[in-house]
């Protein structure tokens, strides 16, 4: 079962993870989230200050930054990912997110296989607001999921099937995938039916798994956004992460 913590500076709940990121958000009574997409992305370092700016003018305090997508230039490697992940951190803690090894925020991290970004960059963010009336039923931001395990055995492989992008491949990565989100979306109490966006990054043929699979679970209440892109770390093949919010804009 997963964990869930709530975050009261935010107004939000999250599913705990790893130092790096939650595994998911959701308001909690009398907020809301929303999400902003920059319609040219800034640098991490440029992107945290125009997410400062931006929930300072609207009167959020910058505990309200609740999940983040960003872009790569390239897969890292483990050791690399951590080291790029102790930079990201560095900001949530001066921002009093990040405390004791525990980070409430979500994120998405990929690779754009064509034309990628010279260093990483901020795609999206997404933050609570007051909402009026108790807030919305349900809004929720899960964080990227790839097709790996938390943990393995000594010696063998996270990935699942790695190397294997043959349709049964794709198949078991994608379904592994999908177990993750609905446990996710259980854990914060919502389900595919509140999804407003699901998003796929995989740079292989997802269409063995799209109807069997991904629709056949109501996956895609929404429709399917597809990104030709990889996951963050060397060696996975698909990732997936969704969402459920009733706002969403795009900053200059």
């Amino acid at each position: 079962m997963l964990e869930t913590a709530i975050f009261e500076k935010g107004g939000y709940r999250y599913i705990r993870g790893p130092f790096q990121y939650s595994g998911g958000v959701a308001a909690e009574p009398g907020h809301a989230i929303e999400r902003v997409r920059f319609r040219n992305r800034p640098a991490i370092d440029d992107g945290f200050q125009a997410i400062e700016a931006y929930l300072t003018s609207l009167g959020r305090p910058l505990t309200a930054f609740c999940a983040c997508e960003l872009r790569s230039p390239a897969p890292f490697t483990e050791e690399g990912f951590i080291a790029f992940n102790r930079v990201y951190v560095g900001t949530l803690e001066r921002w009093g997110i990040f405390k004791d090894e525990e980070n409430p925020v979500a994120r998405s991290n990929v690779c754009p296989e064509i034309d990628p970004p010279a260093e990483p960059v901020f795609h999206a963010f997404s933050y609570t607001v007051a909402a009026e009336g108790g807030g919305a039923a349900v809004n929720f931001v899960n964080a990227g999921s790839a097709d790996a395990n938390a943990e393995g055995a000594e010696g063998e492989s996270r990935i699942i099937r790695p190397g294997d992008t043959s349709p049964d491949g794709m198949r078991a990565k994608a379904g592994h995938v999908l177990d993750i989100q609905e446990g996710r979306l259980a854990a914060l109490g919502a389900g595919w039916a509140d999804t407003t966006a699901t998003q796929v990054y995989t740079v292989h043929d997802i269409h063995p798994v799209l109807a069997d699979e991904i629709v056949a679970r109501g996956a895609v209440p929404a429709g399917l956004t597809w990104y030709y892109a990889r996951p963050p770390v060397e060696g996975l093949d698909y990732e997936m992460d969704v969402r459920g919010v009733t706002v969403e804009r795009v900053l200059e």
